[in-house]
């Protein structure tokens, strides 16, 4: 059975009270559990894992080689900041989905850099929570596709 890890870099842990105005009132609970379903749905297996700091979401990069067949990273804040997992998914040679909440296209000036985005096979942003299983269906049809 196919597995993607969901990987939630710093902040994600306070969503649904951290800016709602931005991020919304969804919390990564609620986010967690439909991703679930979305992957019932689609005949996957998902984990999930979020971090305030980088090298343990570098940590769980590396784990996932040989556990996971791709990863969608919301990395929040390190996405603009962060070559050091921009190394560590180009390390482990499995296809990663750049994830964000808000378009970061319409926000400030530094969002619109992505240390990822060289090394992703797609990035969605601006559909909010909605992206998460946008995220599972992209990832789990190309790996499919690449059988």
């Amino acid at each position: 059975m196919v597995s993607i890890l969901v990987l939630n870099g710093p902040n994600l842990n306070l969503l649904g009270t951290r800016q709602p105005g931005i991020y919304g009132a969804t919390t990564l609970p609620q986010i967690e559990e439909s991703c679930r379903e979305t992957a019932r749905t689609l005949g996957i297996s998902v984990a999930f894992a979020q971090s305030n700091h980088e090298g343990t979401l570098i940590d769980a990069i590396h784990a996932a080689r040989g556990v996971h067949d791709g990863i969608v990273f919301n990395a929040g804040a390190y996405t603009h900041s962060s070559i050091a997992l921009m190394d560590a998914v180009s390390s482990v040679g499995l296809p990663m989905i750049e994830l964000h909440l808000s378009n970061v296209h319409a926000r400030e000036p530094f969002r619109h850099v992505s240390y990822l985005s060289g090394v992703a096979l797609g990035v969605i942003c601006g559909f909010g929570p909605a992206g998460y299983g946008l995220a599972l269906q992209a990832l789990a049809g190309h790996l499919r596709d690449a059988g």
